[in-house]
C-alpha cells in the first residue's frame, strides 16, 4: 500500500489544541505527526530510523560528500533526521533544537520507540544559534534547518532566519535548509540573499516532486563536488544508499 493511502487510514492517538494543533496518528505500519493537519514527519514502525518522505532524503544529501562529526539540527518534528543520523553512526554528535516542549514530549512518547537518549534542547533555534554558535562556529560541520513555518509569520521571518543561519556558518561547513510551501518569488529572493551572505559557498537546491518543499544546500566552494559525487568513499552511507543518492543529486539546480 502506498504511503498516501496509509495516511488516510490512521487512528488518532494524540491531539494538542495549542497554537500549532499538533496531532499524532498511526496504523499498523506507520506513525505520523501533523501540525494543523499538515503532515510533518512519518515513522515506519518496524524501521524507525528509515527516512520516509522525499524532502527528508533531500535534506541528507550532503552525506554524499563527507563525514560530519558535529551537527546542529533546528526543528525536531517527529524526529526522522534525528533517528536517522544517530542510527547511521555513533561518531555523529547531534544536537537538535526545537522551540516547542509539546513537540519534544510527543517525540519522546510516540517517536522514540527504542527509548534512545538524544541531545534535544527546548529553545528558539535562531536565538539558540545566536547565543551558542557564533563564537564557536568552527566546531560545526553541518547546520540543518527544518523549522515549521506558519504562513501568518510572513517572508520577513524567513529572511531573518537566513541571516542568522549565514552568520553561524563557517567556510568549511555545510548548511541545509527546508523551505516548505514558499512562492517562486520568495525562493528566488532566498537564493539571492544566501548568495550575498555566503560567497564562500556553492548553492544547490531541489524542488521536491509532488511536494511543496524546496531544499537548499550550501557546500564549501573548495569542495570538488563533481569529483566527490563520483568517487567519494569517505561517507557514513552504506554502498547501496550511496549509489542511489548519487543519482538524486543530479536533479539539483545550481544557484550560482
Amino acid at each position: 500500500m502506498k504511503l498516501a493511502k496509509h495516511l488516510t487510514q490512521g487512528r488518532l492517538v494524540y491531539l494538542s489544541q495549542q497554537q500549532d494543533a499538533i496531532s499524532v496518528t498511526d496504523n499498523d505500519h506507520y506513525r505520523w505527526m501533523a501540525f494543523s493537519d499538515v503532515v510533518q514527519s512519518v515513522m515506519l514502525k518496524r524501521k524507525p530510523w528509515q527516512l520516509t518522505l522525499p524532502h527528508q532524503i533531500a535534506l541528507q544529501l550532503p552525506l554524499l560528500f563527507y563525514k560530519p562529526k558535529r551537527v546542529i539540527e533546528l526543528g525536531l518534528g517527529g524526529g526522522n533526521a534525528t533517528r536517522f543520523l544517530q542510527h547511521l553512526s555513533s561518531n555523529i554528535h547531534l544536537t537538535t533544537i526545537d522551540y516547542s516542549q509539546d513537540v519534544i514530549n510527543s517525540f519522546e512518547q510516540y517517536f522514540n520507540p527504542e527509548k534512545a537518549s538524544f541531545d534535544i534542547v527546548c529553545a528558539d533555534g535562531m536565538t539558540w544559534l545566536t547565543n551558542n554558535v557564533n563564537e564557536s562556529s568552527d566546531d560545526i560541520d553541518w547546520l540543518i534547518c527544518d523549522v515549521y513555518q506558519s504562513k501568518e509569520f510572513g517572508f520577513k521571518i524567513i529572511v531573518k532566519q537566513l541571516e542568522v543561519l549565514a552568520a553561524s556558518l563557517n567556510n568549511s561547513a555545510c548548511l541545509s535548509i527546508n523551505l516548505p510551501d514558499i512562492s517562486d518569488q520568495n525562493i528566488n529572493l532566498s537564493l539571492t540573499i544566501l548568495q550575498q551572505l555566503c560567497p564562500e559557498h556553492h548553492i544547490t537546491y531541489f524542488s521536491i516532486p509532488n511536494y511543496l518543499n524546496i531544499v537548499i544546500h550550501l557546500t564549501p566552494n573548495h569542495w570538488l563536488l563533481e569529483k566527490l559525487i563520483q568517487r567519494n568513499k569517505n561517507s557514513y552511507l552504506p554502498a547501496v544508499t550511496l549509489n542511489r543518492w548519487r543519482r538524486f543529486w543530479r536533479y539539483g539546480l545550481q544557484a550560482n
